[in-house]
């Protein structure tokens, strides 16, 4: 192993992974945190690419903060979910609002708490199925999806 990582790489090495991070951020009455992305205009939950001095519970506070307003607390790993088509690892954490206000950034243009059922509507299915499976107590789910619909394994 150590003789085939000190040879040089070839220029046909597979293309490196990046891992972001996101959070549902769920309210007490059960109202998921979502937002309207500036750059394409789709519905999803508050997140981006983890910094590589930060932990992935940091990362996660950082990007709700940044893109809401909202300031979280981390409770645990609910899903991890890979874009087959990008190469885009993402970590999605459950969280609980813990202050802050909501307000939009230049990465999103509506910040709302939206209901389940609304989630479903507003979002595509490789974004809204990892709210609702924060929800589900059954995580960490691993799922893949090519940026449109999921794969399923098999």
């Amino acid at each position: 192993m150590l003789l085939y990582m000190s040879q040089p790489q070839e220029a046909t090495s597979p293309p490196l992974h990046s891992v972001s991070v996101a959070g549902v951020v769920v309210r007490e009455d059960g109202r998921l945190l979502a937002i309207r992305r500036a750059d394409n205009g789709t519905w999803e939950l508050p997140g981006g690419v983890l910094e590589l001095n930060e932990t992935p519970e940091a990362g996660v506070a950082r990007e709700v903060r940044e893109e809401t307003g909202v300031h979280v607390e981390v409770d645990e790993l609910t899903g991890v979910y890979k874009n087959t088509t990008r190469g885009i690892v993402a970590l999605v954490f459950r969280c609980k609002p813990s202050g802050g206000t909501e307000r939009t950034s230049s990465e999103s243009t509506a910040v709302s708490w939206l209901t389940p059922e609304e989630v479903s509507e507003r979002m595509s299915e490789v974004y809204a199925i990892r709210l609702l499976d924060a929800l589900d107590g059954n995580g960490p789910h691993v799922r893949s999806h090519d940026g449109k619909q999921l794969i399923t394994a098999g």
